[in-house]
């Protein structure tokens, strides 16, 4: 699973570079992932997942265990 944000499901795209004179190349869209330690507080331990800022935004607004137990939902992650 790399490349792959564990909350929200973002993955790299496939686009195009454009030059001036228009010609078209084939580039890769990167998701902006970083590995981060969460404080899981129901089971008192560090939960360590590779999120996008994004998703980083989505476990500081709805809490840990709610992103958690939605990505759970959707197949994106097997931690809790």
């Amino acid at each position: 699973m790399s490349r792959v944000c564990q909350i929200t499901g973002k993955s790299a795209m496939i686009g195009n570079n454009v030059s001036h004179s228009k010609r078209r190349t084939k580039r890769e869209f990167a998701p902006n992932l970083r590995t981060k330690k969460f404080w899981f507080d129901e089971e008192q331990r560090f939960v360590t997942l590779k999120v996008s800022a994004a998703g980083i935004r989505a476990i500081n607004k709805i809490g840990l265990k709610a992103a958690l137990a939605k990505a759970k939902a959707n197949g994106l992650v097997n931690i809790y």
